[in-house]
């Protein structure tokens, strides 16, 4: 038996090491360093929506640009067909005004959905398991877009509105005017 073997062994006791080291900062990040064990302290309150767009389980809840929960969970009513989002507040943030909207947006072009609260002004609170009743739903850009396309309010080619500026008549292709 020559002494290699015992350093081979060391070599690769440590890249294995090294390796779920590099696991579990991998699942720490892809959770944002929460694991689920048991049940995180904080308050729910509801809000419906029409079309959440890509709004998923675990998006972030933002006031101002500041995280201050999570999105819980996303249920279909199934009398009114909105969109139920639960939204699991941190305990710091228990005075919202009762006035509250709420709105789902996307962190730049294709980033990820989120919901973001205004607060309003109201003297009354949002107690736990209240609903915010002023939302405003996912914008759909591809939506927006196809539409913008495909209409006639489309800006016209530079020759369209020339014609249309000096009154002439389109030509043919043979060179004769309409």
């Amino acid at each position: 038996m020559s002494l290699r073997a015992p350093r081979t062994e060391f070599a690769v006791g440590i890249f294995l090491l090294l390796a779920l080291a590099v696991v579990l900062v991998l699942a720490m990040a892809s959770t944002n360093g929460k694991f689920g064990f048991g049940q995180s302290a904080g308050y729910t309150l509801k809000a419906r929506f029409t079309a959440i767009g890509q709004l998923r389980d675990n998006a972030p809840v933002r006031i101002g640009g500041v995280t201050v929960g999570r999105v819980d969970s996303i249920k279909l009513d199934p009398q009114r067909f909105d969109a139920v989002v639960s939204l699991k507040m941190q305990p710091e943030f228990k005075d919202l005004p009762a006035d509250t909207t709420a709105g789902i947006f996307t962190s730049g072009l294709l980033g990820e959905a989120y919901i973001g609260l205004q607060p309003g002004g109201d003297p009354d609170v949002l107690k736990a398991g209240d609903e915010i009743v002023m939302t405003q739903s996912a914008v759909d850009l591809l939506q927006l877009a196809s539409k913008y396309m495909f209409s006639n309010n489309a800006p016209k080619s530079d020759a369209a509105a020339t014609e249309e500026a000096d009154g002439s008549a389109p030509a043919t292709p043979d060179g004769t005017e309409k």
